[in-house]
């Protein structure tokens, strides 16, 4: 009996020392997550705080949309008499022969497909159209601020924003080359924007954050800080710390 006492009282110590511990362990699992999380960055739409937006990180190859006076040829596979060449009005419609019109501005040819063939239901038996792209304004970005050449230029594919920065001439020496700020439009009435430490990036050699550029960005490089001021230092004053 002695025995079986002692071995109950053994058993009893152990599990209050394992309740104990599991205890500690529950205490300090969420501060150990905590202390090891990292850093968490948010974001606010529209304002350039550094941090991943998702219209600045969408799809690097997205499909082009239609713009006004964007000339398409729609042709009918069955029906050849519904064949035509349409102009994009600058309110966004298309005038369609025998059909209502339809909207076309800021769709992609696979939706506008899809919306004429709605528009020839009731004319056509489930008709098979195809459409192609003849004439189109060419995309492009625009430079502004501390650059050598700002104004409008030509997008062509895989133009990144160091490339970019270097068609409109390469920075001036007046540039905050650590804040220049990418502006996307992601729809008529928002814009958001990012900001980029080129001179991080050129420094440490990784392009990581060298994003590409989509049709109407806007690139914009502030002034710095002592070009600002330098224009009310005395020239002596200045010259004396440039070269004591």
């Amino acid at each position: 009996m002695r025995a079986l006492t002692i071995a109950a009282l053994a058993l009893a110590c152990c599990a209050v020392q394992q309740a104990s511990v599991v205890a500690v362990a529950q205490d300090q699992r969420p501060r150990v997550a905590i202390n090891h999380a990292g850093q968490t960055d948010t974001t606010v739409p529209g304002i350039a705080d550094g941090v991943w937006s998702p219209a600045l990180t969408g799809e690097r190859r997205p499909l082009y949309r239609l713009h006004p006076n964007d000339v398409l040829q729609i042709s009918f596979t069955f029906s050849p008499e519904y064949d035509q060449e349409l102009t994009i009005q600058p309110d966004g419609y298309v005038m369609l022969k025998g059909a209502p019109p339809v909207y076309a501005e800021d769709n992609t040819l696979p939706e506008l497909q899809a919306a004429v063939q709605v528009a020839y239901a009731s004319t056509l038996n489930d008709p098979e159209v195809n459409l192609v792209l003849k004439q189109f304004d060419r995309p492009s970005f625009f430079a502004s601020g501390q650059v050598t050449r700002p104004g409008k230029y030509e997008l062509s594919p895989e133009i990144t924003v160091t490339e970019a920065l270097a068609m409109a001439g390469g920075l001036t020496e007046k540039a905050k080359h650590s804040q220049v700020v990418l502006f996307r439009h992601t729809s008529p009435g928002q814009v958001e924007a990012r900001l980029l430490n080129v001179k991080e990036m050129l420094k440490s050699r990784n392009l990581a954050e060298d994003l590409y550029l989509r049709p109407d960005d806007m690139l914009f490089v502030p002034q710095n800080v002592i070009s600002k001021i330098s224009r009310y230092l005395p020239v002596s004053s200045l010259a004396m710390y440039v070269n004591p």
